[in-house]
């Protein structure tokens, strides 16, 4: 079952209640969410997203609830519990949804440390996937949501998943988060993206949520092979350049957003080694999305019809 196949009703009861398990890629999150009149942002969000109705086995366990009394009547009337431990909070209510996307992401940095986790958007089309590495305020995940709407399957927008064994990316297809005037952005570019609300009063100002395509969530089993690293940033009114980087300056600056590339000691080193050896290598500046969104069209032209014999 997908969360869409209930009503907001039904999920405001579940998240109130025992909470929904969330199958996000290889991970099952339960949520929940002591907030009732958030559950509309979660249905909508997460409308795609399948969750398990029976007993199982989760990765993470996530809980949005007021903090104990005296704590929410100093510090705020909202907290984040990971694991049963309040690890975010509290904080303003009005900010909830917002903070709750962080910590579901921050779950993905920091827990699965049996793949190689890198700070990265990543896209794919016929097989062969982007990675997408840029720091914050760079345009990655505007980039990213473009493309995913251009004909790009949407991966992640903030984390590259890569397995040892075979360094397939592994798809996390979560909400997409967009900042201030990226918001925007993203409506003007395609009106019928699918764009929650807009929080205003985050840290990172206001913020909105894109919820990612159905059929991307539905193909969360499909994993990519690594092709590409492009290294967006986007500069307002510059010229879209497309130039290849060496190999080397690309690994350097992957690795410096990759979160348990030194944990994994020599499975890490030599897995993120193959990923950069197998890929080609380029660094972005873009300012105009359908330009950007050209620039990868180019990299996988549409395959060659076959046509009949006309001797």
């Amino acid at each position: 079952m997908k969360v869409g196949d209930l009503s907001v009703s039904e999920t405001r009861d579940r998240l109130m209640g025992q909470g929904i398990r969330l199958r996000i890629g290889p991970m099952v999150t339960q949520l929940q969410v002591r907030f009732p009149n958030l559950a509309q942002h979660v249905h909508f969000l997460y409308k795609d997203t399948p969750f398990i109705d029976e007993p199982c086995i989760v990765d993470f366990e996530v809980k949005l609830a007021p903090p104990p009394a005296l704590r929410r009547w100093f510090q705020g009337g909202a907290a984040i519990y990971l694991d049963g431990i309040m690890n975010f909070g509290p904080f303003d209510p009005a900010i909830a949804m917002p903070m709750l996307e962080w910590c579901l992401n921050g779950c993905v940095f920091n827990r699965p440390n049996q793949y190689l986790i890198l700070h990265s958007a990543v896209i794919e089309r016929d097989g062969r996937a982007a990675i997408l590495p840029a720091p914050p305020g760079t345009g990655k995940s505007t980039l990213c949501a473009a493309m995913s709407l251009r004909g790009w399957r949407l991966l992640s927008d903030e984390v590259a998943m890569i397995r040892p064994s075979d360094k397939q990316l592994l798809p996390v297809p979560r909400p997409v988060g967009l900042k201030e005037g990226s918001i925007d952005v993203i409506k003007r570019f395609e009106p019928t993206a699918a764009v929650g609300h807009a929080w205003p009063g985050t840290r990172k100002g206001t913020v909105a949520h894109m919820r990612p395509p159905a059929d991307h969530v539905a193909r969360a089993d499909e994993p990519a092979t690594p092709a590409w690293i492009i290294c967006p940033r986007y500069e307002a009114d510059a010229a879209t350049t497309f130039e290849p980087i060496p190999k080397a300056d690309a690994l350097l600056y992957v690795a410096h957003d990759a979160f348990n590339y030194s944990l994994l000691g020599t499975t890490g080193f030599e897995t993120f080694a193959d990923i950069v050896d197998a890929c080609d290598c380029y660094a972005l500046v873009y300012s105009d999305l359908n330009e950007a969104v050209g620039v990868f069209n180019a990299l996988t032209p549409p395959r060659a019809t076959a046509h009949p014999d006309r001797s």
